[in-house]
């Protein structure tokens, strides 16, 4: 094994530098330029020749050793892995005693789900915010049999959600929680043979090529007999797959513009603008499986008549993102969720949201009481939700 391949496994959580020569090198060079300077101070013949040599051992090693420590220190991402690594080992557990109350104050609010949609709605919200762990066959050095995870990934907020899924799961899973994120983790054997029978076959981006490693894995493993997960192409308008799917990478914004007026800084006023928007972004690329997510999003796009744009980030790469604006096309978005309601703490969004679209349609949102009451709505939607 090459060196550059094998200083990829580390058998440490640390990061410790690789060993060096030059600490004992710039020793002895030092020791060189101390004894060599002594002795020409005392006036020995030549020892000047040496004491420069020496000095310039002693240079060139201090150079190369700090050479070295600019480029460890560069390789940033080494200490960034391993501090992460070691965030995710402090996760907390969540209690049953919080998923139980979680559960109760969840009664009072949200809606609930069909049993027929519910594998559909699960779909949706695994691509949009879930991730299929599988391990590799076989046993660990320590003997430890390694099963698959599924993990959803959502914010703390949106506990009575999972507690509620949870529950319609049969008390599958357990939770983590880690500084403001909830992770609902399916991992056992039952867990997972339930998952699989719920999502085959409904699962429309890329992660279902992931999930039919999955099956393939549990049909090795186990001696299943699970067939391959074919995409669904129906139409998506007609189950609550686009719903979980929203559920997990969905806004509902309003836009309010305050009037400005002309100065010394600003050559033309502006006025007073207030604006409602749907929007649904994604990643150009899905990560576990390199393929795009093109095709999915051209067909939301189809599906409400609107354009389908792209942008870039520092942290995500390329988004493709779908926004809707148009009144009659907001409609649909309405009647849709009005059906296939959202369940979690985004379903206060949508109907705040909502409201201000029922406000759009009466004109009120041009008088002052109007905009004021907007404005008020606004000030408690999406991160700055309270309740």
């Amino acid at each position: 094994m090459k060196y550059k391949t094998k200083s990829n496994f580390q058998n440490h959580p640390y990061h410790l530098v690789s060993p060096s020569p030059w600490p004992i090198y710039t020793s002895t060079a030092l020791f060189t330029v101390t004894t060599t300077g002594v002795l020409s101070m005392h006036g020995f013949f030549f020892v000047g020749y040496l004491f420069f040599i020496a000095l310039f051992n002693l240079i060139a090693s201090m150079t190369l050793w700090f050479r070295d420590v600019i480029s460890e220190g560069t390789k940033y991402n080494i200490l960034y892995l391993n501090f992460k690594s070691y965030i995710l080992k402090t996760t907390k557990v969540i209690s049953k005693e919080d998923i139980n109350q979680a559960l109760i104050n969840r009664k009072i609010i949200y809606k609930n789900i069909s049993k027929d949609q519910l594998d559909y709605y699960l779909g949706g919200l695994l691509e949009g915010d879930g991730h299929i762990s599988i391990p590799a066959l076989g046993n660990t050095t320590l003997n430890r049999i390694l099963n698959p995870r599924i993990v959803f990934t959502s914010h703390i907020n949106n506990i009575q959600l999972y507690a509620y899924i949870q529950s319609q799961l049969g008390g599958i899973g357990r939770f983590q929680c880690n500084s403001n994120i909830i992770r609902y983790i399916i991992g056992d054997i039952k867990g997972i043979e339930l998952i699989i029978k719920l999502l085959h076959n409904k699962l429309r981006t890329p992660k279902n090529l992931t999930f039919n490693k999955l099956i393939k894995f549990i049909n090795e493993k186990y001696n299943f007999s699970f067939k391959e997960s074919k995409l669904d192409k129906s139409n998506l308008l007609n189950n609550s797959w686009f719903t979980g799917f929203v559920e997990a990478d969905g806004n509902f914004y309003i836009k309010i513009i305050e009037s400005k007026s002309k100065s010394e800084t600003r050559k033309i006023s502006v006025s007073e603008n207030i604006s409602i928007r749907f929007r649904l972004d994604q990643r150009l690329y899905d990560k576990s499986t390199c393929s795009t997510m093109l095709p999915i999003m051209e067909e939301i796009t189809k599906c409400f008549s609107c354009n389908l744009s792209e942008y870039k980030t520092l942290k995500s790469g390329q988004i493709l993102s779908v926004s809707i604006t148009s009144i009659d096309k907001l409609k649909i978005i309405i009647e849709y969720f009005n059906i296939y309601n959202l369940l979690g703490i985004k379903y206060n969004d949508f109907i705040d949201w909502k409201e201000v679209y029922q406000m759009f349609i009466d004109k009120k949102h041009l008088t002052i009481e109007g905009k004021e009451k907007i404005k008020l709505i606004k000030s408690n939607m999406n991160n700055k939700r309270i309740l």
